[in-house]
């Protein structure tokens, strides 16, 4: 099962990539735990400056920004 941190302090585009994320896993079928990290000294453990940001695994996969769907369809499989 894949771990999945959406990393950000609540804003609108925070919700929006957890929403997204959420979404896609459901689409895709797999096997997830979706976690919303909104902790500033967690978020800066991972090196993140800018919200939003998506950790996969343990791996940040962006930041600052909500990828679009085929970038994230690729961060989840």
């Amino acid at each position: 099962m894949k771990k999945v941190e959406i990393l950000g302090s609540g804003c609108a585009k925070c919700k929006k990539l957890h929403q997204q994320t959420e979404e896609m896993i459901k689409k895709m079928g797999i096997e997830a735990q979706v976690e919303k990290v909104e902790d500033i000294t967690k978020i800066m453990d991972y090196g993140v400056m800018m919200t939003p940001a998506i950790v996969v695994d343990g791996e940040v996969k962006a930041a600052g920004r909500i990828p679009g769907d085929d970038e994230l369809k690729k961060m989840l499989s």
